[in-house]
């Protein structure tokens, strides 16, 4: 599983979205940023296929992604990185998947979800900055699965050990890309050192 931590951009980013004083349209710019970087690892196991090129000198054959992408950023906070995402993979298709952690039991409950009807046929890749207790991620891949997706990732900023655990006993087949993965759980089910909630850190409520 990819872990870009130590790579000095992200490090940068990463510390300065850590900052209690980091305002929230610095906060948007850095997540976007790390974002932009996770791409390339999370996509690097999609399939490929041939396909002929006329090259202003000659022929070729090339190489394109096999399936349509359909990115799922898990909402709210998923939509800070949907942007950057969608910047390198504009041919994308943009579902949503609305499920919230409640704060007393720490489980996952379903809000909201709108999804293309060739799931089956798609690469779907899911993103949610924080893997914390990973309850929400795995119930929005059970749903995804419901739907029909088959080809499924998951993408994050920062995770915790447990979270992992979580996604690898829940979804073994599902890759994991993260820049970060942090110490672990506190009392509350927050990240530590964490980056606090990051759906209120991105929208400033």
């Amino acid at each position: 599983m990819p872990d870009l931590k130590h790579h000095p951009v992200v490090a940068d980013r990463l510390a300065k979205l850590r900052a209690l004083d980091c305002p929230s349209h610095e906060f948007r710019r850095h997540v976007a940023d790390i974002a932009r970087l996770l791409v390339l690892p999370a996509t690097a196991t999609l399939e490929t296929e041939a396909v002929p090129v006329t090259t202003p000198l000659t022929q070729m054959t090339g190489q394109k992604i096999a399936r349509p992408i359909v990115l799922v950023p898990i909402l709210r906070a998923g939509l800070g990185m949907s942007d950057a995402f969608h910047q390198l993979l504009p041919e994308a298709s943009l579902s949503h998947y609305g499920v919230a952690r409640n704060e007393k039991t720490l489980e996952p409950e379903v809000y909201f979800e709108k999804f293309p009807s060739d799931f089956g046929e798609a690469e779907v890749i899911v993103l949610d900055p924080m893997l914390a207790t990973g309850g929400s991620a795995a119930a929005a891949l059970r749903g995804l699965k419901k739907s029909g997706a088959r080809h499924l990732h998951f993408v994050c900023l920062v995770a915790s050990p447990e979270g992992i655990h979580c996604l690898k006993d829940q979804h073994p087949e599902v890759p994991v890309t993260c820049a970060a993965i942090d110490e672990g759980l506190n009392e509350n089910g927050y990240i530590v050192p964490g980056l606090g909630d990051a759906g209120d850190r991105i929208f400033g409520t």
